[in-house]
């Protein structure tokens, strides 16, 4: 994008110089648009009153739009310094200094000389920043949920939890600020958690923010920016697409709403609902999606999903000046459910995906990350179609226990039993996990082995369901199905869209709490 312009204005050349290339680009690149509403002195769309702002260590950004050449200064209350910027190019962006978590409410006070005005946010607090983000799964409201009553009563008791909500809006180019906003900064109520169904507001982001911030006890902002239906793609920058082999392409994307494939066209949400947040500093992201790349692409979401997460990485560091971590915590969900025989909707593989093909997170390839399981929790009565089961309080409560674990550091068990090597001892196929186990011996056949004279499996015509004959505390013994010892290459478990009953699946941590994620594994000789 900078090769368009081959001299830079002195101020635009200075201007670069400070900025990172992600925050010039972001500024840049909206330059025409911002000309006509520079002479609004404003914040930028996602600041308002009871916002909540990073806390410290790292330190907010704030910015806004301002009449060029003018002198912005911010001051905090309780605080005498000042920060002082200059507007150019109709922008002003300044960095506060490090503010504890707390619950004590702030006014943030900007002023411009030129105009002699101000503006005052006022009840701003300080804590920690997460953004929710995916498809339908993510935007599924509080008031969708199985016992939305009990749920929504209880908003008023966490006053500290604040939510945003980006507008639904595309865009063919990069825009600098929102377009529109859904739910400006506000307290929870039952109205703005409980509105129009898959429009506001995500009941796994607020449950998570809520379970969050019962463990830490200080300020949550949930910034919530989903669309229902969407691709990957639709979510990523050029940039994470080429790397993939992907380009900019009109994608053709089963809608599990409206029961039709639409059109999505690639980078539209990038553009119009993340980009616009990356000056933002925020501590981490959770994500729900991969339903509409079953059939789309389905065999790049291994690269896809997680060059996405690198990328906003990338641009969330750059954007907010180093603020946000380079490799700040990302926790998502691997889905749930959605035909039960049906082996072929794609489900399976884009739940392997998800985890760059390791089958649990974090992983070598995604570090720093972690997943909810979601495939226990079927629902076959959801008034909203099975791909959208009522039951999230169960996936925002594993995904908080990630985020304890990777994000914060806590000593919690975050993780389902995952196996560490399988053996074939005599006719049974023995798998040991990383971890203590809760088993049953059954015959639903949840395993299956890969028979294979050529030592391939990628038909399954080659694979051949099995029982599980034994267990002990940390492993299970299934059976071969008589398949010559010769041909016995690998085992797999949970292979199917809908292999369980709800949370019956067969094997969990010792504790009951976490099931084994679907996995595939070679089989060893002795």
């Amino acid at each position: 994008m900078l090769r368009r312009y081959s001299t830079l204005h002195p101020k635009i050349q200075k201007l670069k110089e400070m900025l990172t290339t992600v925050t010039f680009s972001l500024l840049l690149n909206a330059f025409a648009s911002v000309l006509s509403a520079a002479e609004v002195f404003r914040f930028s769309s996602y600041y308002g009153n009871h916002m909540v702002l990073q806390r410290a260590p790292a330190k907010a950004v704030v910015w806004g739009f301002g009449k060029n050449g003018a002198k912005v200064v911010l001051s905090l209350s309780g605080f005498q310094e000042e920060f002082s910027t200059t507007v150019i190019n109709g922008i002003w962006r300044t960095t506060l200094k490090p503010v504890e978590a707390s619950g004590r409410p702030y006014n943030l006070t900007a002023s411009q000389n030129i105009t002699n005005s101000s503006i005052t946010l006022t009840d701003v607090l300080f804590g920690d920043i997460w953004l929710c983000s995916g498809q339908s799964n993510m935007a599924f409201t509080v008031g969708q949920v199985n016992n939305a009553t009990e749920e929504l009563a209880l908003a008023s008791e966490f006053p500290n939890v604040r939510i945003f909500q980006a507008a639904l809006v595309q865009s063919g180019e990069e825009l600098i600020d929102l377009a529109g906003v859904e739910v400006p900064w506000s307290l929870p109520t039952p109205e703005l958690l409980g509105g129009k169904k898959f429009s506001h507001f995500s009941a796994v982001c607020w449950l998570f923010g809520r379970y969050l911030y019962k463990t830490l006890n200080y300020p949550i902002g949930l910034v919530h920016s989903s669309w229902g239906g969407t691709p990957v793609e639709a979510w990523s920058s050029p940039r994470a697409l080429h790397k993939c082999g992907l380009e900019n392409s009109v994608l053709h994307v089963q809608s599990y709403l409206e029961g039709a494939f639409v059109k999505w066209n690639s980078t539209v949400l990038w553009n119009a609902m993340i980009h616009p947040l990356l000056n933002m500093t925020i501590t981490g992201a959770i994500w729900y999606q991969g339903e509409a790349n079953a059939n789309c692409n389905r065999d790049k979401y291994n690269c896809s999903f997680p060059v996405m997460i690198d990328d906003w990485r990338m641009a969330f560091h750059e954007g907010s000046g180093g603020q946000t971590p380079l490799d700040f915590p990302f926790g998502f969900v691997q889905l749930s459910t959605y035909r039960k025989n049906d082996s072929k909707d794609g489900f399976r593989e884009i739940r392997w995906h998800q985890t760059a093909d390791y089958g649990y997170a974090p992983n070598e390839r995604m570090k720093n990350t972690f997943m909810a399981v979601a495939i226990d929790v079927p629902d076959d009565k959801s008034p909203y179609g099975s791909i959208h089961p009522e039951d999230k309080q169960d996936v925002a409560y594993r995904l908080v226990l990630g985020a304890r674990a990777v994000a914060y550091g806590q000593n919690v068990s975050f993780q389902g039993p995952f196996p560490t090597h399988a053996v074939l001892e005599q006719n049974l196929t023995h798998i040991l996990f990383h971890q203590g186990i809760v088993s049953a011996t059954t015959n639903d056949r949840f395993f299956e082995i890969c028979c294979s004279e050529d030592k391939t499996c990628e038909s399954d015509n080659k694979w051949f369901s099995v029982d599980i004959v034994k267990h002990g505390s940390d492993d299970v013994y299934v059976s071969t199905n008589r398949c010559p010892y010769a041909y016995i290459t690998a085992v797999r478990y949970l292979w199917t869209d809908w292999p369980c009953k709800f949370k019956a699946c067969p094997i969990y941590s010792s504790d009951r709490l976490l099931p084994a994620p679907p996995f595939i594994l070679a089989i060893g000789k002795q």
